[in-house]
């Protein structure tokens, strides 16, 4: 009987070791399972003037307020930027942690835009290598007036950008991104622009401490026809973000005075080199 005792006692703790080291083993493999998804790349829903691979969170309210001053360069003509800004005033709402819908109005060409920002893959920190979100916005043009141009139409108000935004977070304190844009205008300026344009854009950030961080972005035109020149610039915009409690506050100098991402790409004005440059602010406040 004892040592039937001891076979039944010396097979119960084999049993129980080995279902022990099967039940670490089935944590294991649910553990490994769990894709942990690396925080966002960008502190602001926007690097400068582009958008970054931020989206609002399910539920959450945005209200935007962007303002950029006239030229710098024209000094005590316009009180350095003073007399001639623009400014843009919207509001930005989750409608889940993937899709995000915005809309906003500015005094260029007194401009509606509508926006969907919409996230397609996320950057894991032992998995896929990078952040994709889709990103569309649809500019109304209401300055546009039937007495001085008898033939316009709904359709001539409209222009529209689809955008596919891909960042990387490399550290903590480093992170890059790259936008693929293209640009469709159903009104352009015949000779001076083109209907269709495309753009690849770039933007990174480094903090450079708790709460801020140096931001740059740039803009190029690729694809256009071979002996076209376009009468405008590629937009290059420096920035600098503030982390203030509930809400990111960012400092912008650009070549382009205008906010909305059409006149952004396709409409900037000024010339870092010796030409306008503009000085301006964004504020997200989220409720």
């Amino acid at each position: 009987m004892r040592k039937f005792l001891t076979f039944v006692l010396v097979f119960f703790v084999i049993g129980f070791a080995s279902a022990q080291d099967d039940l670490l083993n089935q944590l294991d493999a649910e553990k490994s399972d769990v894709k942990e998804i690396e925080t966002s790349a960008f502190k602001g829903l926007q690097i400068c003037n582009m958008q970054s691979t931020k989206l609002t969170a399910k539920g959450e309210w945005y209200m935007l307020v962007s303002h950029r001053f006239g030229d710098l360069t024209n000094g005590f003509d316009n009180f350095f930027g003073l007399d001639n800004a623009l400014t843009k005033f919207g509001g930005i709402y989750g409608v889940s942690d993937w899709l995000s819908l915005g809309a906003s109005r500015q005094t260029y060409h007194k401009t509606y835009e509508l926006t969907a920002k919409y996230k397609l893959a996320n950057q894991e920190i032992s998995g896929f290598p990078v952040t994709i979100v889709g990103y569309n916005t649809m500019d109304i043009n209401s300055e546009l007036k039937k007495a001085a141009n008898p033939g316009v139409k709904f359709n001539h108000r409209l222009a529209y950008t689809t955008q596919l935004l891909i960042s990387r977070k490399f550290s903590d304190s480093f992170s890059l991104e790259v936008t693929p844009v293209y640009l469709h205008k159903n009104l352009y300026e015949y000779g001076l622009e083109q209907k269709d344009q495309f753009f690849i854009g770039s933007g990174a950030r480094y903090k450079v401490a708790k709460r801020m961080s140096v931001n740059l972005e740039y803009a190029a035109r690729v694809g256009t026809p071979e002996g076209f020149t376009s009468s405008y610039h590629n937009p290059l915009t420096l920035g600098l973000d503030i982390e203030t409690g509930g809400h990111v506050f960012q400092l912008v100098l650009s070549n382009s005075q205008p906010m909305n991402d059409v006149a952004v790409y396709s409409n900037t004005m000024g010339d870092w080199n010796g030409g306008s440059i503009y000085f301006g602010f964004n504020m997200y406040r989220v409720f």
